[in-house]
């Protein structure tokens, strides 16, 4: 094992930016390793604690990345104030449901983690600070996706049943 080098107080804020900026290029391990970094600097560092959390649900459809529901929600135990933690948890079980759909898992069982998410989000809606609409946006979102994939008939759809669609060849 490698004994980590440590980065310095001073190197937060533009440590942040580039964890931000690998977030944007697709780059979730390695966002995700920078706010390790500050965290270990500043274990209570709120901006490193949700940008943490950030990288580790980017990473819940990506095969091979060993990322799931409980180390996200491990971080969210560290996300402070109610509002915070309710939208957060509300994200998780948003990313959760959307990484199920892409993996083409049940298609019940991803709606069922969208519906929890939007309950997170009307939860967080209640301490959402003024002019912070971000639970709505989410909420909204949610409530489109399932529209559509009601009215695309795909939520009848059940890992029981996905053996005897016509779509599904037979093995």
């Amino acid at each position: 094992m490698f004994e980590l080098k440590r980065i310095s107080r001073e190197a937060i804020p533009a440590a942040l930016a580039k964890a931000e900026r690998y977030r944007l290029l697709n780059q979730p391990r390695m966002a995700e390793s920078i706010c390790l970094d500050i965290l270990h600097l500043d274990p209570g560092h709120e901006e490193a604690v949700i940008m943490l959390l950030l990288c580790l649900t980017d990473q819940f459809a990506r095969p091979g990345y060993g990322v799931g529901f409980k180390e996200a929600n491990e971080v969210l135990a560290r996300v402070q104030g109610e509002y915070g933690k309710a939208y957060y948890d509300g994200l998780i079980c948003e990313r959760w449901g959307k990484a199920l759909l892409s993996s083409r898992s049940s298609t019940g069982a991803a709606l069922d983690w969208i519906r929890q998410a939007m309950s997170r989000f009307e939860k967080a809606l209640a301490n959402s600070p003024p002019g912070n609409d971000e639970a709505i946006l989410h909420w909204n979102a949610c409530s489109r996706l399932i529209t559509r994939i009601e009215l695309s008939g795909n939520a009848a759809d059940s890992e029981s049943e996905s053996a005897f669609r016509d779509d599904v060849p037979p093995l």
